[in-house]
């Protein structure tokens, strides 16, 4: 028996309960993989409250990190005892042990933590392929990219600097804008007592930014229009506010002939080769001290349900793990 968190109805955190379930050993293709620590990310309280439609009951939890204890077969390029991290599911990296597929696995390198593994493959991937593939950020370069200070944001206020790239970030308390600018944000804007397009045009001598990268949705959603240049880009890759809706494409004509897009990280990483060269590059950054976890808060496994209210009310800043058997 392994201990996980599964979710019977779509609800609040209250939804998640710490149970008791059998795990089969790994199908071909897969890996058994024994958690040490596991990711929290917004993504997962979509899938909790229903946003994101899954089937229940189910596990929750894309992310984690620790120990191959069984292989399935067809599985060539992992051992027993290799220490790996993943952070594309399936459903359920909320649990002691998890089956996985192989290929969605990582080793994890010497001079790379499992902390630091299991809240970096998700968060860390994800900044690479805003970076690298959604919007090719060049040196030089002012961009804005909003919660500055979250799990996402302070690893893309590091990853920036490291780029030479001028990072304007958002936040919402002077706490976090002293976080955010401590990473490599070189200018930040409070969004509570500022106006953030305003703000952004006085930074940039009135021109707006290329990209704007956007995890919160509905409430940044025309302000980040705002602060484009003409044919700029909107990644609009999250919605911690609630989804965007109801989009009159016109307005896009009338602020500059902007573009938008949706992306996620699957379909930046479909191919195995885009995921390990991804993957391959996060670690590296991390091995040479570009990049930082910046892990914050520690829940227990038991506690997932307080980690996901902390995470919507906007008390954490950079990431939030869970640690199995505490």
């Amino acid at each position: 028996m392994t201990k996980a968190i599964r979710v019977s109805e779509p609800g609040g955190p209250e939804k998640m309960k710490l149970v008791d379930i059998t795990l089969d050993e790994p199908a071909p293709g897969h890996v058994k993989v024994r958690h040490t620590a596991i990711g929290v990310n917004f993504i997962d309280t979509y899938h909790r409250s229903g946003l994101y439609p899954i089937p229940y009951p189910s596990g929750i939890g894309l992310e984690a990190a620790g120990v191959v204890t069984a292989l399935g077969d067809g599985v060539t390029h992992l051992k027993i005892g290799d220490r790996v991290a993943y952070g594309s599911g399936p459903l359920g990296a909320y649990s002691e042990e998890q089956n996985t597929f192989a290929a969605r696995v990582a080793k994890i390198p010497d001079g790379v933590t499992d902390e630091e593994a299991a809240c970096l493959m998700m968060k860390g991937m994800t900044v690479r392929y805003l970076f690298k593939g959604t919007y090719k950020v060049k040196a030089g370069e002012t961009i804005l990219f909003h919660a500055a200070a979250g799990g996402v944001g302070l690893i893309a206020c590091q990853w920036a600097k490291d780029l030479g790239v001028t990072l304007i970030g958002t936040v919402s308390t002077e706490e976090k804008a002293e976080l955010a600018k401590a990473n490599g944000c070189a200018h930040v804007i409070n969004y509570s007592h500022e106006d953030i397009a305003t703000r952004v045009k006085e930074i940039t001598d009135g021109k707006g930014v290329p990209v704007v990268y956007d995890g919160v949705g509905k409430d940044t959603f025309i302000a980040s229009l705002d602060c484009l240049q003409p044919r700029g880009l909107l990644a609009s890759f999250g919605n911690a506010s609630g989804p965007v809706t109801d989009v009159d494409l016109g307005i896009l004509a009338t602020k500059g002939s902007l573009y938008v897009t949706r992306p996620t990280m699957i379909h930046y990483t479909m191919t195995q080769e885009d995921f390990d060269e991804t993957a391959a590059d996060v670690f590296d950054a991390v091995a040479r001290g570009a990049i930082k976890a910046n892990i914050n808060q520690r829940y227990p496994l038991s506690q997932a349900a307080r980690a996901h209210e902390d995470l919507a009310a906007r008390k954490t800043t950079g990431a939030s793990i869970l640690l199995p058997g505490s």
